[in-house]
């Protein structure tokens, strides 16, 4: 397998010598290009079509936002890792919804970083364990009763996956199902429990706990 080849796009130069260093103690990372905002790190990824992009939320020109928007219309295949200061779940649903795979704090420890890389080149999601229990918490307090209970096994085990950013196509081979009955198992579960988008069921995956070990 190749190396890993990252863009950094953050507009503090302190910042992404520091990514740097983190990054390079893994042998097989390697950083492509770096951005200091958000056009410029649309423009990178257009050319140098990066595994992943590791994208801070406040730059300029574009945000980290919008410029995540951009590359996934551009770039599918890109990974976005969002690193920010910004615990609030409202940034998380919004960055989710604009097609980021991964949620860090930069006030994490620098192997969450390395890991979360990892995960998303292994086609997973990640989001912060920091960030996981903080909206596990809150919303167990307004929620005390599951829903899951509805599913059928095969079902929550298909949603379990699809909330860890696995494809139709690698659930079926994972569970040796065919990619219709993947599909069927899908729709029945987020259908049952009214979760028509990828960010609404990774939502519910992080108020069902089922985020906090992958």
């Amino acid at each position: 397998m190749g190396k890993i080849r990252i863009l950094l796009a953050d507009d503090h130069e302190t910042i992404r010598e520091g990514l740097k260093a983190i990054l390079a103690s893994e042998a097989d990372f390697e950083i492509v290009a770096e951005a200091s905002d958000g056009e410029a790190a649309v423009e990178a990824a257009k050319t140098l079509h990066p595994d992943v992009v590791i994208m801070d939320v406040s730059m300029p020109v574009l945000n980290g936002l919008q410029a995540t928007e951009s590359i996934k219309q551009t770039c599918p295949d890109a990974r976005v890792l969002v690193l920010t200061r910004h615990s609030d779940e409202g940034y998380l649903h919004q960055l989710l919804r604009a097609g980021a795979s991964g949620y860090v704090l930069k006030q994490s420890r620098a192997n969450t970083v390395v890991g979360a890389v990892r995960a998303l080149v292994e086609g997973r999601n990640y989001l912060d364990p920091a960030i996981t229990s903080k909206v596990v918490g809150r919303q167990r307090e307004r929620q005390p009763y599951s829903p899951v209970a509805s599913l059928s096994p095969r079902e929550e085990e298909v949603l379990r996956m699809v909330a860890w950013g696995y494809s139709n196509k690698d659930i079926a081979t994972k569970l040796d199902l065919s990619v219709k009955t993947v599909e069927t198992h899908k729709a029945n579960a987020t259908q049952k429990l009214n979760l028509p988008s990828r960010s609404d069921v990774v939502r519910f995956a992080l108020l069902q706990g089922w985020l906090q070990d992958t």
